[in-house]
């Protein structure tokens, strides 16, 4: 398993990279949809920035503060859980959830927002790699999928999020007919 440094390096790599991108969309591109089921770019872009910041940094600041939702280091991963931090990754495969008014981020007012989402999510990365450094936690908070991860865990599953939602990126381009 990587380590928190490891990881915050290469998120920021691939920070880089999303916003690199996001150089090359114009407003109209950025908010295509090929269909009502589908997001566009920008959605994606803000489902990576709100669930760093109110998911995954949050579950990792509940791991540390053994708050409520915190449940005892002895609950384990389900098998995907296993497998996907055996692996480093999720699976190459394309995971949808149904369209709802809870899950479905909302269209980016402007590249602007996207661009400071992504650096707010950078600089609270940092805070809490340093934090992670410094403490150990003995709680875990449960993901829906995963299971009982701890605040290393959740730190980790950001950067193989963020890695996985590539080969979205990739297929809304490929679908919006913008230059891969």
């Amino acid at each position: 398993m990587r380590n928190t440094a490891e990881a915050l390096q290469a998120f920021e790599e691939l920070v880089g990279l999303y916003l690199t991108e996001l150089d090359n969309f114009d407003k109209e591109q950025l908010t295509r949809k090929a269909n009502d089921e589908e997001w566009s770019i920008g959605q994606m872009y803000m489902h990576l920035i709100q669930s760093a910041q109110f998911m995954h940094l949050h579950n990792v600041d509940q791991c540390l503060a053994g708050g409520e939702a915190a449940v005892d280091a002895m609950e384990e991963k389900t098998e995907m859980g296993r497998k996907v931090f055996e692996q480093g990754s999720f699976p190459p495969i394309r995971i949808q959830v149904p369209a709802s008014p809870h899950y479905t981020p909302k269209q980016p007012e402007s590249k602007e927002q996207l661009i400071e989402g992504f650096g707010d999510v950078v600089e609270r990365m940092k805070r809490t790699e340093a934090t992670l450094c410094k403490k150990t936690a003995s709680k875990k908070i449960v993901h829906p999928g995963f299971g009982a991860l701890n605040a290393k865990e959740w730190f980790l599953l950001i950067e193989m999020h963020y890695r996985h939602h590539l080969l979205q990126l990739k297929r809304l381009k490929h679908d919006a007919g913008i230059n891969a």
